[in-house]
């Protein structure tokens, strides 16, 4: 029996739109859908080569202008933290983990919320309504989870404060951080730092290799944390290379490091998809 997969995936390219990292910069994406049997393996792959995951959406961005946005992971075999990151650890040793398959609580949008309107109100996101959390919770043809983190009570109940979540894909080669929020209130125990140093743990007792955290923007306030983190690698001229300094990549916001749309389709490696037999 021949079983007829789907065709190769058909690549997209959005509208300019204002950069939210930075200034006086138009951004597009160049995205796929991801659906079907197939949507695991194409997520894996084109997760190696700087896509990123957005509901039934792969996206990496394609702008006129520059190449700054690089993917960004950190190698979990050769990370250490550093003495803040120890510390950002011990601040947070109230907190407990808990993972579960994707699905939106009340409680979570509460705090996305408090999040939002905190340190992203002017953001792409600030408008969100309790639905549409939902589906950018829910809506994952992939293996997902939703990590929670929670307080000791600070009143002596029962019940544990939500103060961190993270939407967590599981890849082949490890795991990505497809979108965190935190508790305001907690930002100066580093709490998004615990999270990031929680999953590289995750990782390292799955024997997962890599952690994604997503891009990393030189020039940009907003992403330069990532910088922070020892072993990481980003995706750069079509390969992973190790970050080295990060006043090295400045050129990455010039007009001429951008390839043509039809250049950069071209250079996507795609998971095998022929016919297979029983």
């Amino acid at each position: 029996m021949r079983h007829t997969l789907p065709l190769a995936p058909q690549f997209y390219v959005t509208a300019p739109q204002p950069c939210p990292y930075l200034p006086r910069r138009m951004e597009r994406k160049l995205f796929t859908a991801l659906q079907g049997d197939t949507a695991e393996t194409l997520n894996d792959s084109l997760s190696k080569q700087g896509f990123r995951r957005s509901q039934n959406v792969l996206y990496r961005p394609a702008c006129a202008d520059c190449t700054a946005c690089l993917s960004a992971r950190i190698r979990v075999a050769d990370f250490q933290p550093t003495r803040s990151q120890r510390k950002a650890q011990n601040r947070n040793s109230d907190l407990k983990r808990q993972a579960s398959s994707p699905w939106a609580t009340e409680e979570q949008y509460t705090l996305f919320r408090r999040y939002l309107d905190s340190r992203h109100a002017d953001g792409g996101m600030a408008d969100m309504d309790i639905f549409e959390f939902a589906a950018m919770i829910e809506e994952t043809p992939v293996r997902s989870r939703v990590v929670e983190y929670t307080a000791d009570p600070a009143d002596g109940g029962r019940h544990r404060p939500l103060v961190a979540v993270c939407l967590t894909d599981i890849l082949d080669d490890g795991l990505s951080m497809v979108y965190s929020f935190y508790e305001p209130e907690r930002t100066k125990r580093s709490v998004g730092t615990h999270v990031i140093l929680d999953h590289v743990e995750i990782a390292r007792e799955a024997g997962l290799p890599y952690v994604y955290l997503g891009y990393w923007v030189p020039g940009s306030p907003k992403m330069g944390y990532k910088a922070n983190f020892s072993a990481l690698e980003i995706y750069k001229n079509d390969r992973w290379q190790d970050i080295g300094a990060p006043e090295d990549h400045q050129a990455e916001t010039h007009p001429l490091s951008v390839a043509p749309i039809a250049e950069q389709v071209a250079r996507i490696h795609l998971p095998d998809s022929r016919p297979t037999r029983d």
